[in-house]
């Protein structure tokens, strides 16, 4: 049984290759179903984000290319489109990949806490498709103990940033006066909702939040003293904002460009700051080709997410220390596995020879044998087989001469204990 980590992130593929991999909510349980049913897959946890596609699982061999061909499958793309940009790590490397994921490490910005609630919330799907086991949540649970003595032994997570802090950044360094910007949020989801806090601690007064959904909208309004419209009131409202930062799960673009152009001619041409930080993209791309519309992806927010980078080097240097103990103890567990099984192996055979020459010892006294001599002969053969394989590796490992290897199979043997 081995572990794997494989998948592409923002550092190896761009937002084009990220959108054609990503898994919508709706298509999870399927792919689950699917990917169970490929050979030697035993376990599997799907993380999808804007910024990552990953699959975390174990599998019977040392391979997981059945995964890979299911991935591109599912996805529809090739393994030449996708092979530039994918990473596969095994056992070790899998378990820190992870540790490493969930403590905010490999993310676009450093020691970023969101991704953690996305990991937990990609495990708990996988748990509903019962596609997790034994091995993936002691795996997964002890990557969640990680991320919290990280968050609590380090200062990782002080004046935390995110993608969302950081797109209100930008929108500061652009319009210097955010509290005379009006903000149309397009989403409800905890991205947005974090993009609304730190709005608010920016005094920005005028924020309206366009939902599928009214209800989860509302949730928000009332946080940030807001107004809410439907995707579908974006068009006659899309004129009025300044700043336009949008996060949904929406498979198709929400705004184009001909709703962009339309809205700035409502506005005479007032400059629209347009922040996409949605993976697959919200905003059309062509966007960025009409005059006074500025547009941003999740891409072009990494120069900004670098500058941020440097002075969480040090504190990340901590928590790499914590990653590596803990990625020691949870890979001897992994060998206690291998020991148990040996030891449970082991046991049955030994049983299995024991249950067969005691059904022959009892058939001999049902015909009249000699009780003695059936005990006697009932001892001798199982001690024979018994120290039969064990006899055969002593003999081999004298004659390699491995005085090391022979001296672990005495001690194995209880053959030095007095």
């Amino acid at each position: 049984m081995s572990l794997f980590a494989l998948g592409i992130n923002h550092q190896t593929a761009s937002v084009a290759l990220r959108e054609k991999v990503a898994f919508s909510p709706e298509s999870l349980f399927d792919a689950y179903q699917q990917l169970l049913a490929q050979p030697h897959v035993l376990e599997a946890v799907i993380v999808s984000t804007c910024n990552r596609t990953e699959i975390y699982c174990s599998v019977e061999n040392e391979s997981c290319q059945s995964v890979i061909d299911w991935f591109c499958q599912f996805h529809q793309v090739t393994e030449k489109e996708l092979i530039k940009s994918l990473y596969c790590y095994q056992e070790e490397q899998a378990v820190q990949h992870l540790f490493r994921v969930s403590c905010g490490l490999d993310s676009m910005v450093l020691g970023e806490p969101q991704i953690l609630g996305q990991i937990k919330q990609a495990f708990a799907s996988a748990g509903q498709a019962k596609s997790v086991n034994k091995l993936l949540n002691r795996w997964f649970q002890h990557a969640f103990t990680v991320a919290k003595r990280v968050r609590t032994e380090t200062q990782i997570g002080a004046n935390a940033i995110s993608v969302a802090f950081v797109a209100v950044c930008l929108a500061k360094q652009i319009f210097s006066d955010l509290s005379q910007s009006r903000v149309l949020l397009i989403g409800a989801g905890e991205t947005i909702e974090l993009v609304g806090k730190y709005l608010v601690e920016h005094n920005v007064p005028n924020i309206t939040i366009a939902n599928r959904t009214l209800s989860r909208a509302m949730d928000l309004v009332e946080q940030f003293d807001a107004q809410a419209i439907t995707l579908g009131e974006i068009p006659n409202n899309l004129s009025e904002a300044d700043i336009i930062i949008s996060s949904t799960a929406s498979p198709l673009p929400i705004i184009g460009k001909g709703m962009v152009e339309s809205a700035l001619k409502k506005r005479r041409h007032q400059p629209m700051l347009f922040i996409d930080i949605a993976v697959p993209r919200d905003i059309e791309a062509q966007v960025s080709e009409l005059r006074d519309a500025y547009l941003y992806s999740v891409d072009d927010l990494h120069g900004i997410i670098e500058e941020n980078k440097q002075a969480r080097q040090e504190v990340a240097i901590e928590a790499e220390k914590i990653i590596e103990g803990c990625i020691v103890n949870f890979c001897h567990w992994l060998e206690s596995l291998k020991a148990v099984e040996s030891i449970r192996s082991y046991r049955s055979n030994s049983e299995d020879l024991r249950d067969e020459l005691l059904v022959r010892a009892l058939n001999s006294l049902e015909n009249g044998g000699e009780a003695e001599k059936v005990i006697k002969e009932l001892a001798f053969k199982l001690t024979n087989k018994l120290i039969h394989h064990p006899s055969q590796a002593l003999t081999q490992v004298s004659r390699t001469g491995d005085d090391n290897e022979l001296q672990i199979l005495r001690s194995a043997l209880g053959l030095d204990e007095e």
